[in-house]
């Protein structure tokens, strides 16, 4: 099961920042197999991406629409041909994974995937029949019609995270617990911001209602170690986070990092 593992879990976003060779932190090396796999020999067992498919069909790991925030190149990644967004490098220097490549080269971790287009399922149903990995990964999508498409398409069962009306019922159970049996019970997790156009959403009220479907709350993106703090005071089941040598300190010295990684 993707959420087998002890709780809390740190998820590392896009990989996480990463420190080169030079000792210098690298933030602009974002869903590379570099920064995912610094994050692997870190520790982490459980890694954020995000997945788009190019215009025949690739599923590669890229968080926006466009190559040009993050890249050498430009242009939308939905109307380029692979061989086009290959050529494009992260930071100046690394390719675009595809995700099957990323679950086939890191075997033993977890992948918290955000499919970013409706494009992006059916190649992503594929990869994880071919790479057999959906024991170990959870979709989300901040489109609740895409969620509800991936339930539709799947053939076999995966985790998946709260949609966005998801979210809406159980922070409205939260307030009124008379409204829990409304909240979805068929997901693994939430995962959310701390507020959400200045309403905030995770509270110790909502992180309860969650607990008593059986559900994990996951924070994102903090990188803040003292907020790192709070949510872990407050019980929160995972945090994603790009700064992740600093969640990683805090959970060691709370003797909750992973007994099989490295100190």
């Amino acid at each position: 099961m993707y959420l087998a593992s002890p709780v809390p879990i740190g998820l590392a976003h896009r990989g996480g920042w990463l420190i080169d060779q030079r000792g210098q932190v690298r933030t602009d090396l974002e869903n590379t197999a570099a920064a995912f796999e610094h994050a692997v020999r870190l520790g982490y067992r459980y890694l954020e991406t995000d997945v788009r498919a190019t215009a025949d069909g690739v599923l590669v790991a890229f968080h926006d629409p466009v190559l040009d925030r993050v890249t050498d190149r430009s242009g939308a990644i939905a109307t380029l041909p692979y061989a086009e967004v290959a050529r494009a490098r992260v930071g100046g220097s690394e390719p675009i994974p595809l995700l099957e490549d990323l679950l086939g080269s890191l075997p033993d971790a977890r992948f918290n995937i955000d499919v970013k287009a409706d494009s992006a399922v059916e190649p992503l149903r594929q990869a994880l029949r071919r790479t057999n990995a959906w024991h170990r990964v959870c979709v989300g999508s901040f489109s609740q019609a895409r969620l509800e498409r991936v339930r539709r398409t799947f053939d076999r069962r995966v985790a998946l995270s709260s949609g966005p009306v998801d979210v809406l019922r159980l922070r409205a159970a939260s307030l009124l617990p008379l409204l829990l049996p409304l909240a979805r019970r068929d997901v693994s997790c939430v995962q959310i911001p701390v507020h959400y156009q200045g309403f905030p959403l995770v509270t110790r009220d909502l992180v309860a209602a969650a607990h008593r479907l059986g559900i994990h709350v996951h924070v994102w993106t903090i990188n803040d170690p003292f907020l790192m703090e709070r949510l872990l005071d407050a019980g929160v089941d995972g945090i994603i986070t790009d700064n992740v040598t600093a969640l990683r300190r805090i959970l060691v010295d709370r003797g909750l990092w992973p007994a099989t990684s490295t100190s």
